[in-house]
């Protein structure tokens, strides 16, 4: 119990400095170029610092983009998302060969990156923008994650029920320009809160060596 207290305050206080140290550049947003042939999946799995980290380890994933999707606000900012009432939720945007990775591997990946039994956040993060869904960006891809859900949930391997909603995707607004890369950019306050979360902790409990499965190791 004191170590997991101290871990959140840990959290709590890196995300704090991290986001305080970044605010002049909080204007700058990226949209990068889908190249031809290239594929998308939408991911919310909790902070969008650990959702891009995990995934530009994924062989055959091109690029990610951290941003806000999920709700009817325009132009959302991270401060009114994290508020909480817009109905977005912090997300990734993949962008990824179907020659090189498929679809339903990374739901599968996905899955084994975050909690997907938890509806109230992940980890140290409360809250409706930390909620995890998957966007699906076409009926195709919906029908892999549904297939997905279900094969999972009937396998066992979760104690508690699967409460990841899937949803047709809208529109993405990619975050500030900070975030993008975040843990690249700032990789001492990077995993300094990752630890603090209890991230890696959490994933290894419940997924033992499947935990971040798909991910090539240096």
């Amino acid at each position: 119990m004191i170590i997991g207290t101290l871990r959140n305050a840990l959290a709590v206080l890196a995300l704090s400095l991290a986001v305080a140290a970044a605010a002049p550049a909080a204007q700058e947003k990226v949209a990068p170029a889908v190249p031809k042939g290239a594929d998308i999946a939408i991911f919310a799995g909790g902070c969008f610092w650990c959702v891009e980290a995990d995934f530009d380890g994924v062989p055959g994933v091109l690029g990610t983009v951290s941003g806000y999707t999920g709700g009817a606000l325009k132009n959302p900012t991270y401060e009114t998302v994290t508020a909480g009432g817009s109905g977005h939720r912090e997300a990734v945007r993949i962008v990824f060969d179907p020659k090189l990775v498929s679809y339903a591997k990374l739901v599968e990946v996905f899955w084994r990156s975050v909690d997907p039994t938890d509806d109230g956040g992940q980890f140290c993060d409360r809250g409706e923008s930390y909620k995890t869904a998957i966007f699906a960006k076409s009926p195709e891809h919906k029908r892999i994650a549904e297939a997905s859900k279900e094969r999972l949930q009937k396998s066992g391997v979760l104690k508690r029920p699967v409460v990841t909603p899937i949803e047709a995707a809208g529109a993405f607004y990619p975050a500030e320009g900070y975030h993008q890369d975040y843990y690249k950019k700032n990789p001492i306050r990077y995993n300094l809160y990752r630890y603090g979360c209890g991230r890696n902790a959490r994933l290894k409990e419940l997924w033992g060596r499947q935990a971040l499965s798909g991910i090539k190791k240096d």
